[in-house]
């Protein structure tokens, strides 16, 4: 069981206050709202503001863009899961006729579906949706700018077709299927479609003077799913705790892991970030961040998750440009962290010990190399290099007797136990390459069998 997260140390507030005011007066921004939570509970919020006594709150709405298709894409895995569709399945298979049939689910989910960046002209962002009342008016002419499944290209209308093909396979506004799938089960009564006071006015801010212009906030259409989410600190932190560890009333735990890995080659040159299935994934300081970033004329936001420090943070501006919202919400997450790194869950013995299992773990060889197998919490397996080299993974356990790989190289791959006749384990079986309990054992079924003289020195 998880212990409640204590406050924060006044230093560790003291330090986060200073950031977000920094943000707020070097990106001159009317106003900014900010909050963070540890260990699925909020730990702090504050907020700066150009007005005097008008501070918004973890209450007050702020558009929050392109993190809206997080929750579309988190919908998109629900019906993969109800057995609805494939993640492999070609769109055309569901939803015929928009001119980018051959792309996968998978790939519109992870932007490698090839689509353009952006709806035809005129500015979707600043522009009624109404103006755009097809698919045919979103995806334009040219529906295809790159091969499917050829590289990272983040596409707009790739997600508003995502937000269509929802709404074909459950029969109901894209709208109403999140409120009712996702918003409703997570409380997250002050997340929607329009904004509801308090909400925050979004804002120009001119680059060469203090002087501001209202932007305008337009519904945006068959765009909604792309952009078109309000919502508050309060609610995305909700939405944070559900990215940590999932829910089976909206997303089972390894579902929610899936969307977090990557899903397709960064762009050329950024090898510390990437995108997974409605997810932004980057690597700063030995950490791994999930989440997105978010941007519509007059608002930015950006929610980012650390999962091993359970840490997470969200930061909303109401201004076109200036803070980099993403930045800094990944600067919360390190100021925790690093001021107040996470205690550890006290060690406890396994309830109940396998003899079979406890049997296998130990040493076991490669050829020449030694490998650890140590049983885990969980009754699962996991191998690793006895000097943290070489090809590791951790396995679950199949009916059939053997084991599946979980991650890293043998993600996907069978283990098996392969036995003597008598029982006894002669060695590991794993993707065809065998591991024994001495290197090149004599008495294991190795590949090419042994040396029958065995070890020797130069001179033998």
């Amino acid at each position: 069981m998880t212990t409640p997260a204590e406050q924060l140390l006044p230093g560790t507030q003291r330090a986060l206050l200073h950031r977000i005011a920094t943000a707020q007066t070097e990106g001159r921004s009317p106003s900014l709202a900010a909050a963070v939570q540890r260990q699925g509970q909020t730990v702090w919020n504050g907020s700066r503001t150009c007005v005097d006594g008008h501070g918004p709150d973890t209450d007050t709405q702020f558009r929050i863009g392109s993190l809206t298709k997080t929750f579309t894409a988190v919908l998109v895995l629900r019906l993969r899961d109800e057995g609805l569709l494939d993640l492999a399945d070609p769109l055309e298979k569901h939803l015929p006729g928009t001119g980018a049939g051959e792309a996968t689910i998978h790939q519109l989910l992870g932007h490698s579906a090839g689509l353009g960046a952006e709806s035809p002209a005129p500015w979707w962002e600043r522009t009624p949706g109404s103006l755009r009342p097809e698919l045919a008016d979103v995806l334009g002419e040219q529906t295809r700018m790159h091969a499917p499944g050829r590289r990272h290209h983040y596409s707009n209308p790739g997600y508003t077709v995502l937000g269509a093909l929802i709404e074909t396979m459950r029969g109901a506004p894209w709208a109403q299927v999140l409120r009712r799938e996702l918003l409703e089960p997570l409380g997250m009564h002050r997340t929607g479609p329009q904004p509801e006071a308090p909400h925050a006015g979004g804002w120009a801010v001119h680059p060469w003077a203090d002087a501001m212009l209202p932007e305008p906030a337009e519904d945006l259409g068959l765009m909604a799913p792309a952009g078109q989410l309000w919502s508050t600190t309060a609610d995305l932190l909700r939405f944070a705790a559900f990215l940590a560890e999932g829910d089976d009333r909206v997303l089972c735990t390894a579902s929610v892991e899936e969307m977090k890995e990557p899903s397709a080659p960064p762009e050329s040159g950024d090898w510390e970030g990437n995108y997974g299935l409605g997810l932004q994934v980057i690597r700063r300081k030995g950490r791994t961040l999930v989440g997105h970033t978010g941007s519509l004329p007059g608002f930015l936001a950006a929610l980012w998750l650390c999962a091993e420090e359970n840490v997470a943070a969200v930061v909303f501006a109401n201004v076109t440009s200036g803070p980099l919202i993403g930045e800094v919400a990944a600067e919360l997450v390190d100021i925790v962290a690093e001021a107040e790194p996470r205690i550890p869950e006290p060690w406890r013995p396994l309830p109940e010990v396998d003899a079979e299992l406890l049997a296998l773990t130990g040493p076991w060889y490669w050829g020449t190399r030694p490998n650890i197998l140590r049983l885990t919490p969980d009754r699962g397996l996991e191998l690793r290099g006895l000097r943290g080299d070489g090809r590791g993974a951790r396995f679950t356990a199949r009916p059939d007797g053997s084991w599946i790989g979980l991650d890293g190289y043998y993600a996907g791959e069978t283990l098996r136990i392969v036995r003597n006749d008598d029982g006894s384990v002669n060695h590991l079986d794993l993707g065809s390459f065998v591991f024994t309990r001495e290197p090149y054992d004599p008495a294991a079924d190795v590949p090419g069998g042994v040396d029958e003289n065995g070890w020797r020195g130069l001179g033998g």
